[in-house]
């Protein structure tokens, strides 16, 4: 049985299926650096930025499925590194499909697109107008965030803060923000197809 700290394994999951998310974030506390490691030695063109989001979108990923996970079949760090391969191979994919799809600014195709190239532009009056009619259903499905985007999510699509802005203010890499930004919206967009919004 593997153990941390201070509760086997076993007992964590347990409690994380329950819906526990004090024990599902010290299975994180407990994962999180073999998981980095285990991701940036098997995707070694991998920088950290994405590494990090990686891991991020495979524990957001394994709480959601907590319930499909069976000990009697694997250990709970061998069921989660499976979630990030298959995650960073499907990040990986959609970057590819998205550069793809993107005209670039310059002739030696950087890996970032037009979109991503392009800086923050000021809200205009629609957007403001817009966002202040859904700001309500925005903060119900930022709640509804994994931790690691609603801070974020919140500063960017309730306060308006720029990028930027929300990296100086939170110590991360600009594009630590952005792809959490962007999962974020992935995220919300998802809730709100589900619920009908």
């Amino acid at each position: 049985m593997e153990k941390t700290g201070s509760k086997p394994i076993d007992e964590l999951v347990r409690l994380a299926m329950a819906g526990d998310g004090t024990a599902f974030t010290q299975l994180w506390d407990t994962h999180i650096v073999a998981l980095r490691s285990y991701i940036k030695s098997t995707f070694r063109n991998l920088d950290d930025f994405y590494i990090d989001d990686i891991c991020s979108h495979s524990f957001e990923k394994a709480f959601r499925r907590i319930g499909s996970y069976d000990p009697s079949l694997s250990r709970f760090s061998t069921w989660l590194k499976s979630i990030a391969h298959n995650s960073a191979l499907d990040m990986l994919e959609q970057e590819s499909r998205e550069r793809r799809r993107y005209t670039y600014l310059d002739d030696e195709r950087e890996h970032l697109s037009v979109i991503d190239s392009v800086p923050d532009e000021l809200d205009t009056p629609l957007d403001s107008i817009i966002r202040s009619e859904d700001e309500q259903r925005i903060r119900i499905c930022i709640e509804g965030l994994p931790e690691l985007y609603r801070e974020i999510a919140s500063k960017r699509l309730v306060e308006g803060m720029q990028y930027k802005e929300i990296a100086e203010e939170t110590g991360l890499e600009l594009n630590t923000v952005r792809t959490r930004i962007r999962r974020a919206k992935a995220l919300i967009d998802k809730m709100k197809e589900d619920n009908g919004v």
